[in-house]
């Protein structure tokens, strides 16, 4: 067995069929990475003809030497120790001549999943590859909380076979139904409006306009991206609104009527909240009169997602918080799940934290994202495969990793 750099197309015709294949293990993430300064190649692992590993290898100059990043992780069977040992031994002495001094990798591996009633991790077999690598000598990286690893370490999976609204939270269907009442629409925009969810996005993510075109223009070279908006249909939003004004009229007649004959507490309280909905669909209707007939396009969410083999991921995704009252980020998500439901197998909304606690600063993603009753999985997490040990330490006392990765 040997190491070898592969052709695109030898890499290509491995990694589509590979059982741990993914997005971040392709040329389009490679040539996106490329524009933040890093240099990639592809190598496998050969036993006479047959390439029975293989991973793309990010690479980057850190102080004097050089470190390699394979985005998660080598695409091999890591529940066989020899196969593992043989490609690690190999892979070390290959980026050693290479001036490497180590190489991270955080693999596409579910150790567990979670239990929605009591809020833990249920652990499979997997977690046996934390020792095969720790005895090969990955080094295996704290396990972040919430989002200090380069990728998430917990993610939201739904199953789009078994998509069914019923499944989804109470209040996540009362999401829906309020944003659908308020005209919400779904467009597949095209490049030119990417600026409008980057103005969702701001104070989020760290990324700048130039980073959201570049992917847009990486990935639908190959067709693997769709960028979607959700507008207000403003016509939708009066008929809907009318419609239900009218409803809660006949039913504020009723309950008035039945005051005068039944005055208890039960009654009273049905018939204030009746006239609540009744200020709330006026509202309604007087707001979307008031556009109408205009040429306004208010948008309120929206997201890229990739497509890669069966699955689709919900990339990046925003909504306008200053119409919070649109549930546009619920409505969002339900459409892009149905839109692909016929020809996807899974949706991957992207990571959640571990931190399960109402208190956690991030209980409000966790909550809307479980909302949709994905699976959640809980990965391996990250691995440094040291290669150059004193040169590691350097990094790790000089602060050059802590910049290098805290960014």
């Amino acid at each position: 067995m040997y190491i070898k750099e592969l052709s695109l197309m030898e890499f290509i015709e491995y990694s589509k069929d590979n059982i741990i294949g993914n997005y971040y293990q392709s040329i389009n993430y490679a040539m996106l990475k490329a524009e933040e300064g890093y240099e990639y190649e592809y190598i496998g692992l050969v036993d006479n003809t047959d390439i029975i590993a293989a991973s793309l290898i990010l690479y980057k100059k850190i102080g004097n030497t050089f470190y390699g990043y394979s985005p998660r992780g080598f695409l091999i069977d890591y529940s066989n120790p020899v196969i593992l040992e043989k490609f690690t031994n190999l892979i070390k002495d290959y980026y050693k001549k290479k001036n490497f001094t180590f190489i991270k990798i955080n693999p596409e591996i579910a150790i567990g999943k979670l239990n929605k009633n009591t809020l833990n991790f249920e652990y499979n077999e997997n977690y046996n590859v934390i020792n095969n690598l720790n005895r090969c000598g990955y080094k295996k990286l704290k396990s972040n909380l919430y989002f200090e690893s380069l990728l998430p370490r917990i993610n939201a999976i739904v199953n789009l076979q078994e998509l069914d609204v019923n499944n989804f939270t109470k209040n996540t269907r009362n999401k829906i139904k309020k944003a659908i009442r308020k005209g919400l629409t779904l467009e597949k925009a095209g490049q030119d409006k990417i600026p409008i969810l980057t103005n969702f996005l701001k104070g989020n993510l760290s990324k700048d306009l130039y980073y959201y075109n570049d992917l847009y223009n990486v990935f639908n070279k190959s067709d693997d991206v769709d960028f979607f908006l959700v507008k207000v249909d403003y016509k939708k939003y009066l008929i809907n609104s009318q419609h239900y004004y009218n409803n809660e009229l006949n039913n504020n007649i009723y309950l008035n009527n039945k005051m005068v004959s039944k005055n208890n507490p039960s009654v009273i309280n049905a018939k204030m909240q009746s006239d609540k909905a009744l200020l709330a669909y006026k509202n309604d209707i007087a707001e979307a009169s008031k556009y109408l007939n205009t040429n306004i396009e208010t948008y309120v969410a929206g997201a890229i997602v990739i497509k890669y083999n069966n699955r689709i991921t919900i990339q990046f995704s925003g909504f306008d918080r200053n119409l919070k009252r649109y549930s546009a980020n619920y409505f969002l998500y339900f459409a892009i799940l149905a839109y692909y439901q016929q020809d996807f197998k899974y949706a991957d909304l992207n990571g959640i934290t571990a931190d399960f606690d109402k208190n956690s600063p991030y209980h409000g993603l966790n909550r809307f994202k479980m909302g949709f009753n994905p699976d959640i999985y809980e990965y391996i997490g990250e691995f440094d495969l040291v290669i150059n040990e004193s040169s590691y330490n350097h990094l790790l006392k000089s602060g050059l990793l802590a910049k290098e990765f805290n960014k």
